[in-house]
């Protein structure tokens, strides 16, 4: 039986369809790996991006840190994502694009600086497709513990939000010219390459 060390749940902010999951500290992946890998997350400039149906607005997030590996549970979870990621200061939170969380959520390493495994669940994606709505209509939970690196793995995938991301080719990504702290190294290339096509 896995170890809780702690869970605690709060909205967080979405905008461009994502909130991310970083070490204030420093980069947590030195690769990148694009959505249409399992339809829920990127490795974009060193981030882990999740990738929302909903365009803005906020999401419930739950946030669970063990001491080792918890059992999978599906449960009523439409999609169950899991990837490594490197914390070199010990400390991985969730967050948002361009604001603060109205409430801070804790840290979700528990293993100090090193390798830790995320596991990501998502359910409502398709209830507000590119929307903002006012109330909450997404809920994820996101598991994290110790772990050496292993290769991103899919547990569960019956969304058709997610189904769209996993299909699409990454040069169909949205082109994002406001704040660059929201866009990912692909989405500022895309816009790099269509600027020299015009000129």
């Amino acid at each position: 039986m896995s170890d809780l060390v702690h869970t605690a749940s709060g909205p967080v902010p979405v905008e461009y369809h994502q909130f991310l999951i970083f070490d204030p500290e420093g980069p947590v992946a030195d690769e990148d790996l694009d959505v249409s890998a399992n339809g829920v997350t990127a490795l974009s400039d060193g981030r882990v991006e999740i990738h929302t149906g909903i365009r803005s607005g906020d999401v419930q997030v739950t946030v669970a840190a063990y001491g080792s590996a918890p059992q999978a549970d599906s449960g009523l979870w439409q999609e169950v994502a899991e990837l490594s990621i490197h914390s070199p200061s010990g400390e991985v939170v969730v967050g948002a694009l361009m604001d603060d969380l109205e409430v801070e959520l804790p840290s979700l390493a528990t293993g100090g600086s090193g390798h830790h495994r995320l596991r990501i669940h998502a359910r409502g994606r398709d209830t507000a497709i590119d929307l903002t709505p006012d109330e909450i209509t997404e809920h994820y939970m996101i598991q994290c513990w110790p772990a050496p690196p292993m290769p991103p793995r899919t547990l569960s995938s019956c969304d058709l939000y997610g189904a769209q991301l996993r299909s699409a080719p990454p040069t169909e990504a949205p082109v994002v010219t406001k704040d660059p702290r929201g866009q990912s190294a692909r989405e500022r290339d895309i816009l790099h390459r269509s600027l020299e096509s015009d000129g």
